[in-house]
């Protein structure tokens, strides 16, 4: 490979743009607001007044919690998300715990 070749690989071949938390946290915090059922107050989500999902910018990554159980005081899980999979990962599995909050109170 010559140079020019080298070149031109090395100009195509670029890593993924990079994290931007606060950015992540509106649109994280817009799809949770879509799912329906769950109540914004401040920085938390609750599902029938209980706290169920916490969230905060923390330069460039996320912490986020989110209950394992509905409580009035929850067990919470913690995460740290420092790249859009890892927010998308949390989302759905935000989706998954609402869903089965659902059934349950059916």
């Amino acid at each position: 490979m010559n140079d020019d070749a080298r070149d031109d690989v090395a100009r195509r071949d670029f890593g993924a743009p990079p994290f931007k938390a606060d950015e992540a946290l509106v649109q994280l915090r817009r799809a949770l607001r879509a799912l329906g059922g769950l109540t914004e107050r401040g920085q938390q989500f609750e599902w029938k007044g209980r706290p169920v999902v916490a969230l905060a910018a923390d330069g460039a990554q996320l912490q986020v919690r989110l209950a394992r159980r509905l409580a009035v005081n929850p067990d919470w899980e913690s995460r740290t998300l420092k790249n859009g999979a890892e927010v998308r990962r949390f989302g759905d599995d935000v989706k998954q715990r609402v869903a089965r909050w659902r059934e349950s109170d059916e």
